[in-house]
């Protein structure tokens, strides 16, 4: 076996690692992330490098998408026609895309979620706005490298005339990293682009809060209202992260004898209106929307979503207040601006630093387009020069072709010329000699000059190539950012203030009792029960929770992992049956039991206490959550998890253990924290936390006994300080050591 085919022993953590690092690497830096130069992923600048190949100018015909698919598959992008054929359907829709790089003709899908037809009957051509961004391709403005195969070459960027990246925006899901860009108006980008093109080189770079004077904000295909106050903007644009609360657009319609109807006319950008149809008529069909009566979809070419009220007395602001709450006519965008960077590094960047990575890139293709119309204009100049000696005596030069044998050496020794301007005199035609007129050539002299020097000074002043790029930044904002196109389809709005009083009146409050199992098993039962023992169980089953609440109020459940999980008493299943496993309507973890299920009381305080005596007091408002997964509250480790939870109503604490020791101390005692393991409540050499209570002092100690219940007010022999051991429970304290039933 030669050495090279030998086989290596090599650990396969090693080998998992070093192949999982390799497809990390490509995952990011060859699918996933934008360059922050071009704002494009490969296989969206493959498709515009391929496109132009093929001669799709805004002005040529259409051609298959088949055809484009085809070449991009077989020259640049080995990956499955599917995925490309997907990215060239995006590029073409105007509800996707702010700016279309790709002008479709055929069915590309719609904003209902219906997909494009198939390649081959759907055709495609660059726009505009992809001709400027290929701009000077051909003047050696980027570098090339090898396909995948080594048989073709590849820009590796774009030269970018226009700034796509926060124009178009960019999504995309990396191995470990993501990035989500909406879409930007390209006229305000491009005017602070000039702005800070015309700014010292060595100025530091811009505030957040200086760019947005430019800036306003995301500038979205599909237009809405961003509800956003000024400072959540300069935060997020500040750091590159952050998110923004988009609304749909509506407008009431006033018709006959005081009734009115709402129509929204743009919806939230990448939310699809069948969906949103079907999600809001569902909530309509479950009566979880009071205040609406009935919606219909009157949409053609444009968005028209007609909500029609219950009465003429509704509020239409407190209509849409509640749909916004509950449908996807309010979203949250996501601002994520994590690229490429020209070293192909990926990392977050603020906006300031992706507007001054476009302009370092513009000003690196300036000086290289510069250069290569500088050679150009030489080579030019030399033949020029060569033709202006010959002029004067053009017959001497034809006798020369004629009588000698090596032509191009007399005729470099009569007239001084270089080689290569014999050359070219050699290979004029007999009929361009007519052409040779001397005004002619004296002028494009003076012309090829005046470039010469133009361009020398420019490559020699970095300030004139700023002013420069400040002129183009400036005719581009006047091409693409004004009229139809340009105009600003987002508007943007501070946050409004909701009177959570008000929105909540109109709803009618049921008084429910919610029952949850020992099982798990939760229902909600019209009205209040007054003796649980008309409860009925599954067989097996028994009572655990049951809870007399309004339907409009909200429910806290812990686990025993210490996490904390959010209902909606008006969601939960009807009294019918036996109600669902509480698993159904939340991600509770596999081997986790149900401690405590309360109502939310706002303002009121609880008490978490773990199985190993720690605990703390935390605000009930800060154990919201909006998700399936809950919320992470007290954190348990090894053996130990979440005991109790009881309200912190009260002035002292008492904590008994299983080895029936009593400690009393002062609440006060305790933090108050969101989350954490919090303090030692009671400690045990053998044993661990049984129950705690909190209460009134003045009021005395209280538990059952029997049928009874026993207060103790003497209470001085058992307090002390948190964290200490405790002393015996009096005489006639429960055998469970439970300070209820």
């Amino acid at each position: 076996m030669t050495e090279a085919a030998a086989v290596r022993p090599i650990a396969l953590r090693d080998a998992l690692r070093e192949r999982y690092l390799a497809y990390a690497l490509s995952t990011i830096t060859a699918r996933s992330l934008p360059d922050v130069r071009d704002g494009l992923k490969p296989v969206q600048r493959r498709l515009l490098y391929a496109m132009l190949q093929l001669r799709l100018d805004p002005a040529a015909g259409f051609k298959k998408c088949a055809r484009v698919v085809g070449d991009v598959i077989g020259k640049y992008h080995p990956h499955g026609d599917a995925a490309v054929y997907d990215a060239l359907v995006r590029l073409a829709q105007d509800f996707a895309q702010r700016y279309p790089l790709v002008e479709g003709q055929g069915n590309f899908g719609n904003i209902d979620g219906d997909n494009a037809a198939a390649m081959r009957y759907t055709e495609a051509r660059l726009t505009e706005v992809a001709r400027a961004i290929l701009e000077g391709i051909d003047e050696d403005t980027v570098e090339f490298r090898a396909n995948y195969d080594g048989t073709d070459r590849e820009p590796e960027v774009l030269p970018a005339g226009f700034p796509n990246l926060l124009a178009n925006g960019a999504s995309g899901i990396a191995v470990g990293m993501a990035t989500s860009i909406p879409p930007h108006n390209a006229g305000e980008v491009l005017r602070a682009l000039a702005w800070m093109a015309e700014r010292p080189a060595d100025a530091p770079l811009p505030s957040a809060t200086e760019l947005l004077e430019f800036v306003a904000g995301p500038d979205l295909p599909t237009g809405g209202v961003l509800v956003e106050d000024r400072q959540r903007l300069v935060e997020a644009y500040t750091t590159g992260r952050g998110s923004f609360r988009l609304r749909a657009r509506w407008r009431r319609e006033n018709l006959s004898h005081g009734q009115y109807q709402i129509v929204v006319e743009e919806i939230p950008y990448q939310v699809q209106k069948a969906r949103l149809v079907e999600r809001m008529a569902d909530l309509l069909a479950r009566k979880k929307l009071p205040l609406l009566a009935d919606l219909r979809d009157e949409s053609a070419e444009e968005v028209r979503l007609v909500l029609v009220p219950r009465s003429r007395t509704v509020d239409p602001r407190l209509l849409m207040e509640q749909l916004f709450r509950l449908t996807e006519l309010e979203v949250r965008l996501s601002l994520n601006m994590n690229v490429l960077d020209a070293a192909g590094v990926p990392r977050v960047m603020s906006l300031a630093e992706v507007l001054d990575a476009h302009l370092r890139h513009r000003m690196e293709v300036l000086i290289r387009r510069s250069r290569f119309r500088l050679g150009r204009i030489l080579d030019r100049l030399e033949l020029v020069e060569g033709y202006l000696r010959i002029f004067l005596d053009i017959d001497r030069v034809i006798r020369i072709i004629r009588d000698h044998d090596e032509p191009k050496a007399e005729l470099m020794r009569v007239f001084t010329l270089s080689e290569r301007q014999a050359e070219a005199v050699l290979d004029l035609r007999l009929r361009n000699l007519r052409r040779l007129e001397e005004a002619a050539l004296a002028k494009e002299r003076r012309k090829l000059l005046a470039e010469r020097r133009e361009l020398e000074r420019l490559l020699a002043d970095e300030g004139a190539r700023r002013l420069r790029l400040a002129e183009e930044y400036r005719g581009l904002a006047a091409r693409f950012g004004e009229g139809e196109l340009g105009a600003r389809r987002t508007s943007l709005e501070a946050a409004p203030e909701i009177d959570e009083t008000a929105l909540e009146a109109p709803v009618d409050k049921v008084a429910t009792t919610v029952v949850c199992s020992a099982k798990g098993w939760i229902r909600a039962l019209r009205g209040h029960i007054g003796d649980p023992g008309e409860i009925r169980y599954k067989e097996g089953d028994r009572e655990r929770f049951v809870l007399h609440l309004q339907s409009t109020d909200r429910l806290l459940l812990f686990s025993s992992d210490g996490r904390c999980y959010t209902l909606r008493v008006d969601r939960l299943p009807s009294g019918r049956g036996h109600g669902e496993p509480v698993s159904l309507a939340i991600d509770l973890a596999e081997g986790t039991e149900i401690v405590a299920l309360f109502g939310h009381r706002p303002g009121g305080w609880l008490l978490l206490a773990s199985r190993a005596g720690r605990g703390f007091l935390v605000r009930e408002e800060e154990l919201l959550s909006q998700t399936r997964a809950g919320r992470q509250v007290m954190t348990v480790k090894g053996d130990d998890r979440l005991h109790r939870v009881v309200p912190a109503e009260g002035d002292h604490l008492a904590v008994v253990g299983s080895n029936r020791k009593l400690l009393v101390f002062p609440l006060e005692e305790l933090p108050r924290m969101s989350r954490g393991r919090g303090v030692m409540l009671q400690r045990y050499r053998d044993g661990h936390l049984a129950d705690v209570k909190v209460f009134r002092l003045e009021e005395g100690l209280s538990w059952p006994t029997g049928s009874r219940t026993r207060t103790l007010t003497d209470l001085a022999g058992w307090l002390g300080k948190r964290g200490q051991a405790g002393r015996m429970a009096p005489t006639g304290f429960p055998r469970g050591n439970r300070f209820s039933r």
